[in-house]
């Protein structure tokens, strides 16, 4: 109700991040089940901590202690993620039909953490499906938590016996001095339709239909507001096998403040089209009705405008006390777009006389999602015997430049990439690809689930010495 007052207009939803101190209250009264409103992923995991250890926001010295937890929190919020679900290197790991366990991070009082999962269960907790993990939807070096300021830069894992990785030596910083806030507002509406085309003069027949329907929607008024046509693949084979294999998809999403302009208004002239434009004309399913869309922008506010208050199971109200940020600040780099962090040391790359043309994914992992708009690429080497020599090619390879060569679509986004040497890689950031985000991005992979492994099939130049 008080968004518009905050800043926050046409907002249907807006949610303040909260962090862990009302879970560390209700536990503390003795909860069994917390239920909260909006809180980091990482809070669940931070507010047993601070229960069981004591911590608190207010105590400097409990920055780290408290970071490491959030480090733990984020690893293990994605379920299996961190147990090799959606893991590149999974052609590596058990492959049957055993369901993948969910993981546990055993906590210690000086926030360091062990990832594990139960005996008997699917999947692995490895190194590597660590970092996965950890390099998943961040920004930039600091990962920014209501309680705690976390450089990713100091992120120690190591090897603690059969599905166990030890995570060590987090650093923590103040934590920000505004929440930040997840609104949504209605974008619009929107509609899709698929175009087959198959055989001979694929290029020709789509751009006369195109045509034509620019034609009927400029008749009938105007075409929608946002017009996106994507090809499903490049090409077809010359001596297809099959139909379908000598067949190209054309798709048309188009989004609009007015829902009629998405309606009949743009399915009909396709329609009418069906047996008045290029041979073979077919779809891959009736027209539709629009749907609404929603659009997520991030926003901030003052904490001292959220009161966060616990409902004990007698009804009892309290209210949980803001405690002022705390000082220590770590170091942020807060430098121009395209940059890395001044908290990575320097790599002067590896010497080679010779290199071979390989898809990126023969030496790096990768791992990808969404941050509203923008797109998120963890890339990181495999381990080996070669490994420093590997993260030393890797963050000498990946720059802004070398991004929008790799994906020609990020050329005039802007790019950020932070060295993670510790983690073996590099995280990238694309701003804007994704459009106003997943609801509203006409992409056909608008979450960027599968960006990392297009990233990886992408050919480079690889040292021979280090494959």
């Amino acid at each position: 109700a008080r968004a518009g007052e905050l800043g926050f207009e046409g907002a249907l939803t807006a949610n303040a991040y909260l962090g862990a101190g009302g879970i560390a209250t209700a536990l503390s009264a003795g909860a069994d089940i917390v239920v909260t409103g909006r809180v980091t992923d990482a809070s669940v995991v931070v507010g047993p901590g601070m229960w069981r250890f004591g911590w608190t926001t207010e105590d400097p010295a409990h920055l780290d202690v408290l970071a490491g937890a959030v480090v733990a929190g984020h690893v293990i919020e994605c379920g299996t993620q961190a147990t090799g679900g959606n893991f590149s290197g999974f052609l590596d790991l058990p492959r049957d039909t055993t369901p993948l366990g969910f993981p546990l991070a055993e906590i210690a009082s000086d926030g360091s953490s062990v990832i594990t999962k139960h005996a008997g269960t699917g999947g692995a907790v490895t190194i590597d499906t660590v970092t996965a993990q950890l390099l998943y939807e961040v920004q930039s070096t600091t990962y920014l938590n209501p309680d705690v300021s976390v450089d990713l830069s100091s992120i120690q894992l190591s090897d603690d016996g059969t599905d166990r990785v030890r995570v060590s030596g987090v650093r923590g910083g103040t934590r920000p001095e505004r929440l930040k806030v997840c609104v949504n507002t209605l974008g619009g509406h929107r509609n899709q339709l698929e175009l087959v085309f198959t055989g001979m003069d694929i290029d020709a027949k789509a751009a006369w239909v195109r045509a034509q329907l620019e034609a009927a929607w400029a008749a009938a008024g105007g075409a929608p507001a946002q017009v996106a046509w994507a090809w499903n693949r490049t090409s077809v084979p010359a001596d297809a096998a099959s139909e379908e294999e000598a067949s190209r998809i054309l798709r048309c999403t188009v989004l609009d403040p007015d829902a009629t302009k998405v309606g009949k208004a743009f399915t009909a002239p396709l329609v009418e089209l069906a047996l008045a434009s290029y041979p073979g004309f077919t779809m891959t399913s009736p027209p539709g009705k629009p749907s609404p869309y929603g659009v997520y922008r991030p926003g901030y506010v003052d904490r001292a405008e959220v009161e966060q208050v616990v409902v004990h199971a007698d009804g009892r109200r309290e209210v949980v006390p803001e405690d002022p940020c705390n000082a220590g600040l770590l170091p942020v780099y807060k430098g121009p777009a395209g940059e890395m962090s001044d908290l990575t040391p320097g790599y002067m790359g590896v010497a080679s006389a010779s290199t071979t043309r390989q898809p990126l994914g023969t030496v790096v992992h990768a791992r990808s999602g969404d941050k509203g708009g923008d797109a998120n690429v963890g890339l990181w080497v495999r381990q080996g015997p070669q490994r420093e020599q590997r993260v030393a090619w890797l963050i000498d390879l990946i720059t802004p430049e070398r991004v929008v060569e790799l994906l020609p679509e990020a050329d005039g986004l802007e790019v950020e990439v932070y060295a993670l040497p510790n983690l073996g890689g590099v995280n990238v950031l694309i701003h804007g690809l994704l459009g106003e985000g997943v609801a509203a991005s006409t992409r056909f992979d608008p979450q960027a689930k599968g960006l990392g492994e297009f990233f990886r099939s992408r050919p480079v130049d690889i040292p021979e010495e280090l494959i």
